[in-house]
């Protein structure tokens, strides 16, 4: 019995090489932004504490656009990857040139949409009921400046996003690495010049900084694809045209736009729950702000680990050989729920050092360290739950994904955060807790879904037999 749950959960030395040379690069990216974030959160948070909420709630409603363009991004790449694993490189050269087709045209739309009705967004996380009248219009005012600036870099972000999906499902992970730490790194310099250096434009300055580094990382990511234009060839001939062949079009909208779907609906899910809790004051948001950041930093591998069963498992799909893109899987899935066990303990210990490092009120610290325990022991169901979607997309289930992801967030977790909000008079320690945990009913889901297989298609070939049928 030892020997089958062996072979089917671990690995051999090649398998962990391979994972661990697609991952690190992932991992120093993701580790940098997540650490750098939280000093910006660090350098914010010295300016008080409606500095930190404002800044909290524009980066909240910022995360829904970022997410729409990863999951327009994501719906195209379950396509890339899989022309990339069969060697189809003009389709692959297609799907491309569609992801910057799309990235413009979201990027466009999330400037009208701040522009018009971004002071609404943000009034909805305040609340005069719990906090001075002046801690409210001064946290107003910090973030209407603040997303105003942040909207100037909407489109590098999703020009970086295109291309740095595809470089990635090429295999191409250090070049998108190295952009963003020089962005990051850019980025910290410019924060602490601005906010506390030969500037002192607080909340401004941080807003400067970050729009800034993106520009730097777009002009670095574009100029290495074009430079080496012969090793990653969907750059020739991507901009001759905006030619995208329809059949090409209606299949990914097919498959794509339930991912879209989910990804903007999930982030506004996740955004409605922000603002249930929001209803527990301007500290309860600094807090969620605080545990947030810190939890970037502590998933760090979930997310690369998310990425390596997308692209592995999809070019094994790619290629036909759904077998081992199971067996692969497993042992992803299995190394992922164990790593995060371990990582979900380091958390928890380190939960009540990490506020110390903000210049905010006792309680605001207290409250974010309750939030990061909790946190720290739901990080293996997370990261279960986090590799399975990222299964079922890789097979283009992205109707599956999009009730497993989006139709659950909003019909469980967004319904007991209100619920317990609003009807209740439960500390936001409590709320959290029956939120973070009622995942277990989705892990359950995601245990069954797994087992049955459904999802190991090779969506390309499926595809393209159905059109061989059709014009025979």
């Amino acid at each position: 019995m030892f020997r089958t749950i062996k072979r089917k959960f671990i690995g051999d030395k090649a398998f962990y090489k391979a994972v661990l040379a697609l991952v690190i690069p992932l991992i120093i990216q993701q580790g940098i932004t997540s650490f750098v974030s939280l000093l910006d959160n660090i350098m914010v948070g010295a300016l008080g504490t409606a500095s930190i909420s404002a800044v909290a709630i524009v980066n909240q409603l910022m995360m829904v656009f970022n997410l729409t363009i990863f999951g327009a991004i994501s719906g195209v790449a379950i396509f890339g990857a899989q022309f990339f694993g069969k060697g189809d490189m003009e389709n692959f050269r297609f799907t491309f040139r569609f992801k910057m087709i799309l990235s413009i045209i979201a990027s466009v739309l999330g400037i009208l949409v701040f522009v018009f009705f971004g002071g609404n967004l943000i009034n909805m996380f305040l609340h005069e009921s719990e906090g001075s009248a002046e801690e409210i219009k001064a946290t107003y005012d910090f973030a209407m400046n603040y997303m105003y600036i942040m909207l100037v870099g909407l489109i590098p972000f999703a020009i970086v996003q295109a291309y740095g999906s595809t470089l990635r499902e090429t295999g191409e992970t250090v070049a998108p690495m190295v952009a963003s730490v020089i962005a990051i790194l850019t980025n910290l310099v410019l924060n602490y010049l601005f906010m506390f250096g030969i500037f002192h434009w607080g909340v401004v300055g941080a807003a400067l900084a970050t729009v800034i580094s993106r520009y730097i990382e777009m002009v670095y990511v574009v100029l290495h694809a074009h430079r080496h234009k012969y090793k990653y060839n969907f750059i020739i001939g991507a901009y001759k045209s905006l030619y995208v062949p329809m059949h090409l079009i209606k299949k990914i909208a097919i498959t794509g736009f339930p991912l879209l779907l989910n990804e903007t609906l999930w982030s506004m899910g996740m955004t409605a729950i922000n603002q249930s809790y929001s209803l527990r004051g301007l500290e309860a948001v600094a807090a969620v702000n605080m545990n947030a950041t810190a939890w970037q930093i502590f998933c760090i591998i979930m997310m690369a680990m998310g990425s390596a069963v997308a692209i592995i498992v999809g070019q094994h799909l790619g290629a036909g050989e759904i077998e081992k893109a199971k067996d692969v899987d497993n042992k992803l899935i299995f190394l992922t729920v164990v790593l995060h066990i371990g990582i979900g303990i380091i958390f928890i210990a380190a939960s009540p050092f990490i506020p110390l490092l903000y210049n905010v009120e006792p309680t605001v610290r207290s409250l974010a360290t309750s939030l990061m325990i909790i946190n720290g022991a739901s990080l293996p169901i997370h990261a279960f739950v986090h590799v399975v979607y990222f299964t079922i997309r890789s097979g283009g289930k992205t109707m599956i994904t999009f009730f497993f992801d989006c139709v659950y967030t909003w019909c469980v977790p967004v319904v007991l955060a209100s619920v317990l909000c609003n009807f209740t008079t439960l500390s936001l320690p409590y709320v959290y807790f029956a939120v973070q945990f009622i995942d277990i009913v989705k892990t359950v889901i995601g245990i069954f879904m797994l087992k049955s297989g459904f999802w190991a298609k090779n969506i390309i070939d499926d595809d393209n037999k159905k059109e061989v049928k059709t014009n025979g």
